[in-house]
């Protein structure tokens, strides 16, 4: 543990012009006498770390001197790549590992780069969940994004409506879409993708599998994605919109659905007003989606919809009369 505290703060000594005790203790989490130790056993195994006394003083290597330790292991390469990606990586479990790539890549780095990390991440950040969420981490992540990075087989409950079911899968990959959490795994010899807070439980075998080599997760994740944003649109409804209810139809209703019906929509009528039929939810979500463009969209059908409007449109008149 102490080996690893001091080849660390070797490295951290090594990216940086100096640092502070106080800097140094908030790093390596313990204290500054414990900071004081550790640069005394630097110094008498050789390693030139130089205490600069007084308020603005702190600790520093002399010489430019440079540590050869920064090999990076295959967690801390791994988990580099997604180093823009904080609160996955925290969900993950690899965080720490992650911290430990970044510094010592920043180490082998020439001094005049090395704030290029700061700087990117002074200027870009990724933010995942959408808004009005609270993004919460499942329980079982951590476990199952083992098994994704070492290929192993796992074990799981999943919960399915009002049942639980035992699986046995090989874990591929894992995409965070809106806060959400999703594994994309074999079962059977065939691809699904599940949510990972609906698994009540989940451990991985010792016995590894075998990767498709041609399994491509970015576009077997689009490919499904598409396929579930089609198969939730059971209903349809007829509408006549405005030129600005056109416009913003696409931002109150499934975007590519709406984007379809409008390029298959006649010509405007007289009025101005293009006539779709378009793909929807329901027509529960229908109503409160299009109930947001007021009187820039008009429902035609179903009758059962109209009249919801109709009562809608008299109950604001009343209220605001």
């Amino acid at each position: 543990m102490r080996a690893a505290r001091l080849i660390k703060m070797v490295l951290l000594l090594q990216s940086r012009p100096s640092m502070t005790g106080a800097e140094l203790a908030r790093e390596l989490e313990v204290s500054e006498r414990t900071v004081t130790r550790d640069a005394l056993a630097l110094s008498e195994a050789g390693v030139p770390v130089y205490a600069d006394r007084g308020r603005a003083g702190g600790y520093r290597l002399v010489g430019g001197y440079r540590t050869r330790l920064t090999g990076l292991a295959r967690t801390e390469a791994e988990a580099l790549f997604l180093s823009g990606l904080p609160g996955a990586l925290r969900d993950m479990g690899l965080e720490d590992a992650a911290s430990a790539a970044r510094l010592k890549v920043t180490a082998a780095l020439l001094p005049s780069l090395r704030n290029a990390s700061d700087s990117a991440a002074g200027r870009f950040h990724l933010d995942a969940p959408g808004w009005y969420q609270e993004p919460k981490t499942p329980e079982l992540l951590p476990v199952i994004a083992e098994a994704v990075w070492d290929d192993r087989r796992i074990r799981a409950t999943y919960r399915r409506r009002d049942a639980e079911v035992e699986r046995e899968l090989e874990p591929y990959g894992l995409v965070l879409k809106a806060g959400v959490w999703y594994l994309c795994a074999r079962a059977n010899g065939t691809f699904r993708v599940y949510r990972i807070d609906r698994f009540s439980s989940a451990a991985a075998d010792e016995e590894f599998f075998e990767r498709d080599g041609d399994f491509d997760l970015p576009g077997f994740w689009e490919e499904r994605a598409a396929q579930f944003a089609r198969s939730i649109l059971r209903a349809q409804v007829v509408v006549r919109a405005t030129e600005d209810g056109a416009r913003r139809l696409p931002y109150v209703t499934d975007r590519a659905a709406a984007q379809e019906a409008l390029a298959a929509a006649g010509p405007p009528d007289g009025g101005g007003r293009v006539t779709l039929t378009l793909p929807v939810e329901s027509l529960d979500v229908a109503y409160g989606q299009l109930l947001s463009l007021g009187p820039e969209v008009e429902v035609l059908a179903p009758q059962e919809l109209r009249d919801r409007f109709t009562r809608a449109a008299a109950g604001m008149r009343d209220l605001y009369r």
